[in-house]
């Protein structure tokens, strides 16, 4: 193919490219399977190789992301970004449109309404309607360059649609709101948690974090979104002569916007459209914490002008959060599975969002720092959903004698051992002690538990009379338990203890990659887990393998493969390992055959509990069959298998329309 066919075949994909993603991405309109899509990028990729001259920065090729290296360029904004000022009642909203009747001398005014996403604020900046710059807010004058980021999400056009009638400026700058769908924010904490990461606080932490990636690749991954609002610089202002005219406008550009978004024709309509969406925030498939209200005329806002904050145009109400006071009793610590301490605030019991909290987690110990919270202390503290309760700041700081300064322990409050930091900047302090009773009790219903070694009967209860009655010290005395120790149990007769006895000897024959998760390494999640037991096939194999063995794996980086090693390298490991060979485990991995290719190129997610087999079990089955498995719901899903109790997996796919299945539709669908 000669350069001048190449470029007109390039521009062709391009263009097609770019019009199925803002069907998929903005209309929720998909008219091309995932396979047809991934093979029209796979052709402009293959084209652009070859003719490397003729790449464009608003390819869709550059959405796949690049690993950059460390800078952080400063991108002066054309325009100041101001901050809103907030509202946090209807008077004070009220107060505030009184002000605009006053600006305007009375002059009718219409509002336009959009919900507040919880996210990061953006300007992309646009010439000849190609995106040329993406910028956080930063201090409003200048932000930080994040255009490598900001291509890979898929709801930003890399250049703007031309449609009749509305000419694209020269010079375009836009602004908006990144954010995460609760549930891709739920699915990339199910992620981490496999792959032994620190979870993110929420969903507005997990996409500041994610802008700011050096690896955009990983952004790519991370299925972010964004809204656009408002409009920064633009040559023609004469384009339209509204707040709502821009967004219809922005939308035939090729912009997300918020669908949402409204006119009010009078302050009435804002009241009643404030008080609808906070009724129902939870119900809304991101985060919101409130509605921003701006006059709607371009001529008005202009009139009205800005302070040196704000624009006294646009406010914000701001939902009531789930918030209480009250005051910390003590700080304790926890001690989690793979030894992690984690600080727990003891609060005086209060009641907040229909429940009693009588405790809230601190995270890790330089978030009790970073707050400056300590026993007798009071606390904001703030429930939303069925998030776990945390502090926000400290409200009083008590001048009594019950005033104790909190200290990182030294020594493990569960027995006693020296605490490390696995190297310097880790966040996580660890008791490193595999004997460790509250690490035993964590390990032992891990290893025990259903994506683990699945030995069915043995829940939290029965692990802590094991560990009170020195019936068990490590995970291999699991396999010396016999029928009479369990009867010396409370609640174990006869029947229990038999089942329970089966479990444990059908537990000897999960592969490696079941019990290497069980093991509960740091680090090592089922990912992970599955990765080294595919590749070693043996435990012995893997006990042998150095970090850099390990490393060369694909998906496997160096804290994984140090984990590891050092894991494995541990007397009390290897110790562990003979009284598990002693016991009859010698766990392997058996490579399973594909069974065919029916389910070829179609998407599945799992959610609930399956009847017949385990979510991990129908998955692997409907991989042998050539179908995708995925942790979270999107367009792109094709069928989501549902069992009983499912979670908020089942909703999403309700309201993207995603085909549902029973487990019966699912066997069915297999065995046909």
């Amino acid at each position: 193919m000669d350069k001048k066919l190449a470029q007109k075949k390039i521009t062709q994909l391009s263009d097609e490219l770019e019009a199925h993603n803002y069907r998929y991405y903005v209309l929720a309109e998909p008219t091309v399977s995932d396979k047809e899509y991934d093979d029209l990028l796979k052709a402009l990729i293959d084209l652009e190789q070859q003719f490397p001259e003729l790449v464009s920065p608003a390819s869709p090729s550059q959405r796949v992301g690049v690993k950059m290296e460390a800078t952080a360029e400063t991108v002066t904004h054309a325009v100041k970004m101001y901050s809103l000022d907030n509202t946090y009642s209807i008077e004070e909203l009220r107060e505030w449109h009184n002000r605009v009747l006053k600006g305007l001398s009375g002059d009718a005014i219409e509002y336009a309404v959009e919900l507040k996403v919880d996210g990061v604020s953006v300007a992309l900046t646009y010439n000849n309607g190609v995106l040329a710059v993406g910028a956080t807010r930063g201090d409003g004058h200048n932000g930080e360059d994040i255009t490598h980021n900001v291509k890979t999400i898929n709801s930003i056009p890399l250049k703007l649609k031309k449609k009749s009638g509305v000419p694209l400026p020269e010079n375009l700058e836009v602004r908006g709101e990144i954010f995460m769908d609760k549930s891709d924010f739920e699915a990339l904490n199910d992620q981490r948690r496999d792959e032994g990461l620190s979870v993110f606080a929420n969903a507005r932490n997990a996409t500041s974090g994610s802008v700011k990636l050096l690896d955009s690749r990983e952004t790519a991954r991370r299925n972010l979104k964004c809204f656009i609002h408002s409009f920064g610089r633009i040559d023609d202002d004469k384009l339209f002569e509204t707040q709502s005219e821009f967004l219809k406008t922005s939308a035939s550009w090729g912009f997300y916007v918020d669908p949402r978004s409204q006119v009010c024709p009078d302050f009435d309509a804002v009241v009643a459209y404030c008080q609808k969406h906070q009724e129902s925030r939870e119900d809304i498939p991101y985060e919101v914490d409130g509605v921003v209200i701006k006059v709607n005329s371009l001529s008005q806002q202009q009139s009205l002008g800005h302070t040196l904050k704000s624009p006294r145009w646009a406010v914000a109400y701001k939902f009531p959060a789930q918030q209480v006071t009250t005051r910390v009793n003590a700080i304790t610590v926890q001690v989690g599975r793979t030894g992690v301490l984690t600080p727990v605030a003891e609060l005086e019991p209060v009641p907040c969002a229909g429940v009693m909290i009588a405790r809230a987690t601190l995270h890790n110990f330089e978030e009790v720092q970073r707050l400056g919270v300590n026993a007798g202390d009071r606390v904001l503290v703030e429930r939303a959903g069925d998030v776990i309760p945390k502090i926000i700041k400290v409200v009083e700081h008590s001048v009594t004698g019950l005033k104790k300064t909190f200290k990182v322990p030294r020594q493990c409050p569960e027995c006693g051992s020296t605490i490390v930091r696995e190297k310097d900047g880790e966040v996580a302090y660890r008791c490193i002690n595999p004997s460790c009773p509250k690490v035993m009790e964590r390990g032992l219903l891990h290893f025990a538990s259903r994506g683990a070694m699945d030995i069915e009967g043995m829940g939290e209860a029965v692990v802590v009379q094991l560990l009170e009655k020195g019936l068990v010290r490590d995970l291999a005395d699991i396999y010396g338990l016999t029928r009479e120790d369990l009867l010396t149990l409370d609640l174990f007769k006869d029947k229990k203890a038999d089942k329970l006895i089966a479990a444990i000897k059908s537990s000897q024959q999960q592969p490696l990659s079941r019990f290497l998760f069980g093991l509960g390494i740091a680090h090592v999640g089922q990912k992970a887990a599955g990765t080294l037991a595919a590749e070693f096939k043996a435990l012995k194999e893997i006990q042998k393998a150095s970090a850099e063995d390990l490393e060369a794996l694909p998906e496997i980086g160096g804290v994984i493969a140090k984990s590891v090693e050092t894991f494995f390298k541990l007397k009390s490991t290897r110790e562990l390992m003979r009284k598990f060979m002693k016991a009859g485990l010698n766990p392997v991995e058996m490579v399973e055959e594909p069974l065919g290719d029916s389910l070829a190129h179609k998407r599945f997610v799992f959610t609930g509990e399956l009847e017949t087999m385990s979510r991990r079990d129908a998955a692997a089955l409907a991989k042998r069959l050539g179908g995708k498995v995925s942790s979270s719901v999107s367009g792109k899903t094709d069928y989501v298998v549902v069992g009983r109790d499912p979670g908020s997996k089942f909703q999403t796919a309700q309201k993207l329309g995603v085909q549902i299945l029973t487990e019966q539709q699912f066997k069915e669908m297999i065995d046909g």
